[in-house]
């Protein structure tokens, strides 16, 4: 593993080193070779994670900003993606959501292998509780997100799909997908739903 990290920091410093020198954008091509030459010492579990899916290729591609078309149809391909729990029932319980939202558990070559379940770490960009000091902006505020929206099961529907995957409703999202890609499993899904639908969460005080 320390093997991993000193060739991932040597990637970042001949990544930056060749930034500066040329002063000008780096080649994407010669990222991907150090990226998949830093990523070929990890985990084997870990070999996918430089091969950019359908939609990620768009992304990168336009920086974020496809057309309509493009668009259209990343919502299409990634609202295929989602999957329903088996009982139907969209919220679980809004407290195990709260620990999901507070963890940023996971993904990292320090957890790994696996000792506990990966978190949503939700605050890293969200603002969710008026309780909570620490917290980012890169997405909107959550705070009394079900309120706002009268807890309609509409809306209970909608915030599981954008948690599931976030592409199904913002092309190019920066949030993760968090279901498509495996990360955070259907119950804790279900349990981040509640922290933001349900009417006795923090969220909605």
């Amino acid at each position: 593993m320390r093997k991993f990290v000193i060739l991932a920091a040597a990637c970042t410093a001949m990544l930056c080193g060749t930034a500066t020198a040329q002063d000008a954008k780096v080649d994407p091509l010669h990222i991907d070779v150090l990226m998949k030459f830093a990523f070929s010492q990890a985990p084997k579990e870990w070999s996918g994670r430089t091969d950019q899916d359908e939609t990620m290729k768009v992304c990168s591609a336009t920086r974020n900003a496809p057309s309509a078309a493009q668009a259209d149809a990343i919502m299409a391909r990634e609202k295929a993606k989602i999957k329903y729990p088996e009982d139907g029932k969209l919220m679980g319980d809004w407290k195990k959501g709260e620990a999901i939202a507070q963890s940023g558990y996971g993904q990292r070559f320090t957890d790994y292998p696996p000792r506990s379940p990966n978190g949503g770490n939700c605050y890293a960009c969200h603002q969710m509780t008026t309780a909570e000091v620490s917290y980012g902006t890169v997405g909107p505020s959550l705070l009394e997100y079900g309120k706002i929206r009268k807890f309609a099961e509409a809306d209970v529907k909608a915030a599981y799909d954008k948690i599931y995957n976030a592409h199904a409703a913002f092309p190019c999202s920066l949030m993760p997908r968090f279901g498509s890609n495996e990360v955070l499993s259907i119950e804790q899904i279900k349990d981040l739903v509640a922290l933001v639908m349900s009417r006795e969460s923090p969220v909605n005080k």
